[in-house]
């Protein structure tokens, strides 16, 4: 118990708590149970790519272009369904082409051995910018109800969304937990040279990781395009950076090697209520990216402050 209060899950759930007691007193309608549902359906398409974020910064890794794979996918689903192409099938190429962009940002990482935030911040530059380029900056419209079903539709009175980001989480959880593959994701961000010469497939992994990474954001584009009834190439704007914020709030290491899908459940909601309660209150959204980025920054220097205090407390050997 003394643990858990002194783990970062605890630090979460207590700013959350003071987040929501002062939301209470500022604007009582926001913490209703009602305003919660209807808020809580712009939650999903970040929580879906922020695990895959957890595993690729547990690595040692990082990804800065999901937010234009979300933009790509969607263009392209959008594309296919302007040539009379089903929006369902229209989704699966877009997963697929997700897969495939994250697929080239793994190849240059794991086997090029180019650092990962130099390529996926050109890449970043470059999916934007062909979604830009073929949709010819315009937004694409008019899918039918049926396909609008996937991100608004619910079963048993949850939205669909929900069962996506659960399967996620339990994937992962399972994978961290009980998997040898979540073992070698550790030992590669711990250190990646003795993870190497102790027989872990490093670039395998990390082709793996980053193609997952664009497949799931092609999962959160067909979810976006259904829910917006719309697919343009300013989809997913600033979607990396929550992610990160959400993974660092939840206690991964930016250097590797520590994560918890737990830790990034509640940084999640922890961003989502920050997000939706200035928007709601000052009614001003570009207040949103001050907030997130002081939350990053903050998140670093405590992470920063912390690890050191805890190397300054290890004892000693005469």
């Amino acid at each position: 118990m003394k643990a858990f209060l002194r783990s970062r899950e605890a630090v979460l759930i207590l700013l959350l708590i003071a987040l929501l007691l002062m939301a209470w007193l500022m604007e009582p309608r926001f913490v209703t149970i009602r305003s919660q549902m209807l808020l809580a359906s712009h939650l999903w398409e970040l929580a879906i790519v922020a695990i895959p974020m957890l595993l690729i910064i547990m690595i040692g890794g990082i990804d800065l272009s999901i937010g234009a794979m979300v933009a790509l996918c969607g263009v392209v689903l959008g594309l296919l369904f302007e040539r009379g192409i089903s929006p369902f099938i229209g989704a699966l190429v877009a997963i697929a082409a997700g897969g495939f962009l994250g697929m080239s940002n793994g190849w240059f990482i794991a086997k090029l051995r180019v650092h990962p935030l130099i390529v996926t911040l050109a890449t970043m530059a470059a999916f934007r910018g062909i979604a830009e380029g073929i949709s010819l900056a315009r937004p694409i419209s008019g899918y039918p109800d049926t396909f609008q079903t996937l991100s608004q539709g619910k079963m048993v009175g949850i939205p669909y969304p929900v069962f996506v980001f659960a399967l996620i989480v339990l994937s992962a959880w399972f994978v961290l937990a009980k998997a040898r593959f979540g073992r070698w994701i550790v030992a590669i961000g711990t250190e990646e040279n003795v993870a190497r010469f102790s027989g872990i497939p490093v670039a395998r992994v990390k082709m793996i990781l980053y193609t997952l990474c664009g497949a799931i954001c092609g999962i959160a584009a067909v979810l976006l395009v259904a829910r917006n009834n719309t697919a343009k190439a300013d989809l997913g704007m600033g979607l990396e950076l929550e992610a990160i914020t959400a993974v660092v709030l939840g206690g991964a290491s930016i250097d590797g090697g520590k994560g918890k899908v737990l830790g990034v459940a509640l940084g999640l909601i922890l961003i989502h209520e920050t997000r939706q309660f200035v928007s709601w209150h000052w009614k001003q959204n570009e207040l949103n990216l001050i907030v997130l980025g002081a939350l990053l920054i903050v998140t670093l220097l405590v992470e920063r402050v912390l690890s050191q205090t805890r190397a300054f407390k290890m004892p000693t050997t005469a």
